[in-house]
């Protein structure tokens, strides 16, 4: 097997955008688990888990862009990490002025 490559605008079209509850970020660091740290377009720094659903689905690297729910309570320092963009939609993020990363 190999990694899926984009064919169509379709698939970029069925890329989840952030609520205004949710946070984009750029994974800095792996620490271990299913934990990494992301750094938020708020400017803050959040200690992320990848949500269960996720877990042996999708892998993350560092410097993946993602879209963080923050936690109830721990807002500013923890979150769940619950879509991994690829780097084509990344882009088309950027291009669209969502991330400012």
């Amino acid at each position: 097997m190999g990694k899926k490559k984009v064919i169509s605008e379709q698939e970029l079209s069925e890329m989840i955008l952030p609520s205004p509850n949710d946070v984009l970020g750029v994974v800095v660091k792996m620490l271990g688990f299913d934990r990494f740290l992301v750094k938020c377009q708020d400017g803050r720094e959040r200690i992320c888990r990848i949500r269960g659903k996720m877990k042996r689905r999708v892998w993350i690297r560092v410097g993946d862009v993602v879209l963080v729910s923050p936690w109830d309570f721990q807002y500013d320092t923890r979150g769940d990490i619950f879509w991994r963009y690829t780097r084509s939609q990344a882009e088309l993020l950027r291009k669209k002025g969502l991330l400012t990363l």
